[in-house]
């Protein structure tokens, strides 16, 4: 090797022009020089200097007697197999681009031949070069949880950049998955935003192949292009770990990438495009104290570090070829997966002229966020142009004309492991079509529509989130989380007296812990039925020990928490205006909150758009959009306070263990009923209590 480095650079135009600044630098810091330029149209002398010789391929500068110490390969993705071979064979090192290869076999291939050949071979995804990585590592401590993020628990990749038509005509193979039979793979997350995924495999610890153990994809673009313009990405580590990647080239506007790192104490949000990392403990973490924290940090240039490796002065490359395996394993599930789904156009916005235009999703970005939040992906969150959500079915209600579906039965199997996945009414409306139910929502990712959820059922959580335990006096990241699954079910139709018809459906579960063995089982029943104006929906559960011991259900409330004894029923209502809560005693949040009474009203104007990504778009009804004045009606025979929340989120439950725990037995299981009257306008209290009345048959007083 000589004191400089010869560079032979393949592939002059497109990014290639960035390696020959990049090259400038280096030539000018005595680090390399620059022997040929290998490319079918050479940019002239004032691009890539006037003393480059340019040949049309590799074979042609061997010919030359030219040998490089370092190749790089600056190309389409599907020439980069053969071309890292060929530089291989004449005793090169490689600088590769990303993604290293086309196909996992491929990359196999490669990593074999450049093993064999005691080469060294660097992939350029240029934000592992960032020096906040480490520092990131050292937030986190990966097992007594020291550290001021505690120990990392999950990883999210967000990307909501805008590319237009003249991007994906800028070259034959773009926007292609395959071109004239040979792979190119191109997408967004394999191509513009891939840095994203690499960072976020590398953060979580996913850098070999074998690394990914779970890997699920949904692909969809709205560009009219072949390949994935707006995907997400499920990713299950070796070691437990969860990656969520959520990626579009199909925002409003663009906006820097990011990376979100969760920990057991609090988040990081790494910026990788301009190395900046804001730090931010949760409130109750030992760390709050110090508050919100932004750093920007330097890089370590890639091929640089490859010069450096070369020469001694740096002891290993910092993005080596054997830590795209992961990432390998992310583009061929893309690869081989079904081609993408056209986002139909009546839920696009087109924006721009010529080869500026380009399409807009709406509320893709928020889309996004609760995608990375929720760890989940696009269906789950009901995007109306992805694919449904796994359903038992729908419920309707019939008054004298047709039948009116007035919510989902959902599974709840799509939900992330730690927010207690469970089945639940999803898409809960009234008869004019309002929306009266959310679920992921960004605050708090584990709150489903209409439920039925305990967070202490022995110890186990089978509501999602952090655990408040009366030790820590705080909520606290656990490997506590139960699920509830459907074991038997069925649906039924009622017809009623009254003309009318509505529908049953009678289900078992079983509520199953992290270990695989079922703590409770469950009988619910679920009816709704045609009140006049509007509809009832009825639900009745049963909780009973699945063995032979008896089971204690507890809430925050019943392990210390003061006022947060929620727990049993559960109902997570959308973003509200003008929003009203009351009992035929009492009104406020902090009135009602933890009182009993026989029923608890909610008016509001269910007006935001948030959880209706129709909005705006010609898919859009004139009617029936989703949103507008309603009034819910809570009615309980129980004992249980009525769990209230307005200010800091809208959500409304019937609290099982307020401020103590309650016994399950086989000999006396938990039973508890919930009716609800869905009512399209706003009801003033008197005619609320009139409704009560008429329904339990009972005089009801008002306020």
């Amino acid at each position: 090797m000589s004191a400089r480095d010869g560079v032979v650079l393949i592939g002059l135009n497109g990014f290639g022009r960035q390696h020959l600044i990049n090259i400038e630098r280096l030539v000018a810091a005595g680090k390399m020089e620059l022997l040929a330029g290998v490319d079918f149209s050479d940019p002239g002398p004032d691009v890539r200097g006037a003393q480059t010789p340019v040949f049309s391929s590799l074979a042609e500068v061997a010919a030359a007697g030219i040998r490089p110490d370092i190749v790089i390969v600056s190309t389409p993705i599907s020439t980069h197999h053969p071309i890292a071979l060929e530089a291989l064979e004449l005793g090169a090192d490689l600088y590769l681009e990303k993604p290293p290869t086309a196909t996992l076999a491929q990359y196999h291939e490669l990593l074999a031949a450049a093993e064999a050949a005691g080469a060294r071979v660097q992939v350029g995804f240029q934000s592992i070069g960032s020096h906040a990585l480490p520092h990131i590592a050292d937030l986190l401590s990966p097992t007594d949880g020291s550290g001021p993020l505690g120990t990392l628990r999950a990883v999210g990749a967000s990307g909501t950049w805008v590319r237009t038509r003249g991007y994906y005509q800028r070259a034959p193979w773009a926007g292609h998955r395959v071109l004239n039979g040979v792979e190119v793979v191109d997408g967004v997350a394999t191509n513009p935003l891939a840095h994203a995924v690499q960072t976020a495999l590398h953060i979580g610890g996913a850098t070999g192949s074998e690394d990914v153990v779970r890997l699920d994809t949904e692909l969809h673009h709205a560009h009219p292009i072949e390949a994935d313009d707006t995907t997400t990405l499920s990713i299950g580590t070796a070691a437990g770990l969860d990656i969520t990647c959520a990626l579009t080239v199909c925002a409003g506007e663009s906006a820097d990438p990011w990376i979100t790192i969760y920990g057991t104490e609090g988040q990081a949000v790494f910026y990788y495009t301009r190395d900046e990392l804001v730090i931010t403990p949760n409130a109750d973490s030992p760390s709050a104290g110090a508050g919100e924290q932004r750093q920007s940090f330097g890089r370590t240039n890639l091929l640089e570090n490859l010069i450096d490796v070369r020469a001694g002065a740096a002891t290993e490359l910092l993005s080596p070829l054997s830590s795209a395996g992961g990432f390998m394993r992310v583009l061929e599930a893309i690869r081989t997966a079904d081609d993408p789904a056209q986002i139909p156009r009546e839920h696009v916005f087109w924006e721009g002229e010529g080869d500026d235009e380009h399409p807009v999703i709406p509320h893709i970005e928020d889309l996004i966020d609760r995608a990375v939040k929720g760890g989940t992906t696009f269906s789950s969150l009901r995007a109306p142009w992805a694919k449904r959500p796994e359903t038992s079915g729908e419920l309707t209600v019939c008054g004298t004309a047709r039948p009116v579906t007035v919510a989902e039965l959902r599974t709840g199997a799509d939900i992330s492991p730690t927010n207690g996945p469970r089945p639940f009414l999803d898409q809960v409306r009234t008869l004019s079509g309002v929306v009266l139910t959310d679920q992921q929502p960004l605050d708090h990712p584990w709150h489903l529509g209409v439920s039925v959820a305990v967070q202490d059922v022995d110890g186990i959580n089978f509501w999602g989130g952090r655990t408040y335990t009366r030790d820590a006096g705080r909520y606290v990241w656990r490997a506590d989380h139960g699920r509830i699954v459907t074991t038997s079910q069925s649906v039924v139709t009622d017809a009623h007296d009254d003309g009318t018809s509505g529908q049953r459906w009678r289900a078992a579960l079983d509520w199953v812990g992290p270990d695989g063995s079922v703590a409770l089982q469950e009988r619910r029943q679920v009816s709704t039925r045609h009140r006049g104006d509007g509809w009832e929906l009825d639900i009745e559960f049963e909780l009973s020990p699945a063995g032979e011991s008896d089971v204690v259900l507890g809430s925050p409330g019943s392990n210390g928490r003061a006022g947060g004894g929620y727990g049993g029923y559960f109902w997570r209502l959308p973003e509200l205006k003008n929003a009203r809560v009351f009992t035929a005693e009492a009104e406020g949040e902090d009135a009602v909150h933890g009182t009993v009474s026989e029923w608890l009203a909610v008016t509001a104007d269910f007006s935001s758009t948030a959880g209706h990504p129709l909005t705006g778009t010609t898919a859009e009804p004139a009617t029936g959009s989703g949103r507008g004045p309603s009034t819910l009606i809570f009615i309980s025979a129980d004992d249980d306070p009525w769990f209230v929340r307005q200010s800091g989120y809208p959500g409304i439950g019937a609290s099982l263990a307020w401020d103590a725990p309650v016994t399950a037995s086989a000999e006396a299981p938990v039973r508890r009923r919930i009716r609800t009257l869905i009512l399209d306008g706003v009801l003033p209290p008197a005619e609320i209590a009139e409704r009560v009345a008429a329904l339990s048959g009972a005089p009801v007083s008002t306020h």
